[in-house]
């Protein structure tokens, strides 16, 4: 069984935003050589989140509006987090809505995708360098 490790660096500017990293995610999976087994991909930041669905900008608009709903950024004064000095409470939140990490099957040298399924990273808390791991393991 071979193990492959990469970082792909990200850089959002605006403090919330969706980057499809399907692209960066495949040529990691070239890299590696590895033909059968399992790719894991998380974000390295506890305010932004990796989840697959559609690449369809409509939807991306569809999740920033029910996230700001379920937790809404101002008023900032809202959350008990944000005593601490921070005004980031809101995206710890939104990423425990969305998730940490996604786990996808590699057959024959490819991810094993659903009808329309990408993989994406969203930034709750951006404006500054972040990283997503990914780890793939396998023959």
């Amino acid at each position: 069984m071979k193990s492959y490790r990469h970082e792909i660096a990200l850089d959002i500017p605006s403090r919330r935003g969706f980057v499809n990293i399907t692209r960066d995610v495949e040529a990691c999976l070239h890299e590696s050589g590895i033909q059968e087994g399992l790719c894991l991909v998380n974000t390295m930041h506890i305010t932004a989140s990796v989840y697959i669905n559609d690449a369809e900008s409509g939807l991306l608009h569809d999740y920033e509006k029910l996230l700001e709903r379920l937790a809404p950024h101002e008023p900032t004064g809202q959350y008990e987090h944000n005593l601490t000095g921070e005004d980031n409470a809101d995206a710890h939140l939104k990423r425990q809505l969305m998730g940490r990490e996604v786990v996808v099957a590699i057959t024959k040298g490819k991810l094993d995708f659903g009808t329309w399924e990408q993989i994406y990273y969203a930034e709750f808390d951006g404006k500054r360098k972040k990283r997503v791991l990914v780890k793939i393991i396998g023959d």
